[in-house]
C-alpha cells in the first residue's frame, strides 16, 4: 500500500496541527466487557498501532476512560518515542471504575487529575488536543471549560476540544477559550448533529464524528435498511464494501471532518483506510445525501 494514495487530504486543527483526515479511534484496544482494563492481545494491539502509523495515520483518538487508562498506555508502549507529526488526542471528565460504572465527573479537581494522569501514561509533557468527554450535569459547564483553560495556560494542554455537546454549549465554551474540535455523533444514517457540524464549519473547528458507520449499518432491519440498496449499489460499482462508501461519504461531506473509525485487526484497518482513496461523483454524493436520517 502507498501512503500517498491512501490518505487523500489533511486538516489543520486550530490552524496548526496538520493531520491526515483519516485517523484511528483506539477505544477498542481495551479489555472486555465494556472497554475496561488492558487489551488482552497487548502485542497484537501494538502491531496494529504501528501499522496505522506506517499507513499514514497521524491522528489517534483515545481517552482516560478507555480501558481505565490502559488504552493510553498501549499507545505509548507501541509508539513512544512518537513520530514528529503524530497527534494524540485524549479525553477526560468520565470516572469509569468498572465496565458498568460510568459517571461524568467534569469537576476542576477531577479534570486536573485526569490531565496529569494522561500526561504520565502517554509520556508527554503537553497534550496536543485534550477533549472534555461529556458535560457533567452536576458541575457548571463554565467551570469545566475554565478548568481546562487554566491547564492550557499552564502549558499542560495545547488545544481544547469538547464532546457530546449542544450548540449552546459550544457558544458558551467559545466565550471562555478557543475550541479546536468537537466530537459528536455523525454518520450517513444519523445526521441529527448537522447543526453542530455547520457551526464547526463556520468557525473553523474540527469535527470528529464518532459512530461513523451508524448502528449496524449493513444489517437488514437496522436503521440503515432503507439505505442499504444505495450503499450496496455504489459499492458494487466501485468494487469496494458498503462501509467503505459510508466512510468515503463522510470525507466528501465536509472538509473539517476527521474520521476515527476503530478496529482490532490490521486487515480491517487497511480496508478502512482504503476508503480515503475512494472518489465519489456529484451524482453519487447526491444519492447518498438522500438517505433518510435518524430523527
Amino acid at each position: 500500500m502507498n501512503n500517498t494514495t491512501l490518505i487523500s487530504s489533511t486538516y489543520a486543527i486550530a490552524d496548526e496541527l496538520i493531520v491526515n483526515r483519516f485517523g484511528y479511534g483506539a477505544m477498542r484496544l481495551s479489555g472486555q466487557p465494556g472497554n475496561f482494563g488492558a487489551y488482552p492481545d497487548w502485542e497484537g494491539g501494538k502491531k496494529l498501532l504501528r501499522r496505522a502509523v506506517e499507513l499514514g495515520i497521524n491522528f489517534i483518538d483515545t481517552a482516560e476512560a478507555y480501558g481505565a487508562g490502559f488504552n493510553e498506555k498501549i499507545i505509548a508502549d507501541a509508539l513512544y518515542p512518537y513520530p514528529d507529526d503524530l497527534i494524540i488526542a485524549t479525553k477526560g471528565g468520565i470516572n469509569k471504575s468498572a465496565p458498568d460504572k460510568i459517571l461524568a465527573d467534569a469537576s476542576p479537581e477531577f479534570l486536573r487529575r485526569g490531565v496529569e494522569g494522561s500526561l504520565q501514561r502517554l509520556k508527554l509533557e503537553q497534550i496536543d488536543l485534550y477533549q472534555l468527554h461529556r458535560p457533567d450535569p452536576k458541575v457548571p459547564f463554565t467551570e469545566s471549560i475554565s478548568a481546562l483553560k487554566e491547564l492550557q495556560d499552564e502549558g499542560k494542554i495545547r488545544h481544547i476540544g469538547i464532546s457530546n455537546v449542544s450548540l449552546e454549549q459550544i457558544k458558551t465554551a467559545r466565550e471562555i477559550v478557543e475550541i479546536a474540535s468537537v466530537q459528536n455523533k455523525l454518520s450517513i444514517s444519523d445526521r441529527t448533529n448537522q447543526d453542530i457540524l455547520d457551526c464547526c464549519i463556520q468557525n473553523n473547528i474540527a469535527f470528529i464524528p464518532y459512530g461513523s458507520l451508524g448502528a449496524h449499518p449493513l444489517r437488514r432491519g437496522a436503521p440503515l435498511a432503507n439505505a442499504e440498496g444505495i450503499l450496496a449499489d455504489i459499492a458494487h460499482k466501485k468494487g469496494v464494501k458498503p462501509n467503505q462508501i459510508a466512510l468515503a461519504w463522510l470525507l466528501h461531506y465536509a472538509p473539517n471532518i476527521i474520521l476515527i473509525p476503530g478496529t482490532t485487526t490490521i486487515a480491517h484497518l487497511e480496508a478502512n483506510i482504503a476508503a480515503s482513496a475512494i472518489h465519489l461523483t456529484a451524482e453519487e454524493i447526491n444519492s447518498l445525501n438522500r438517505i433518510s436520517t435518524t430523527k
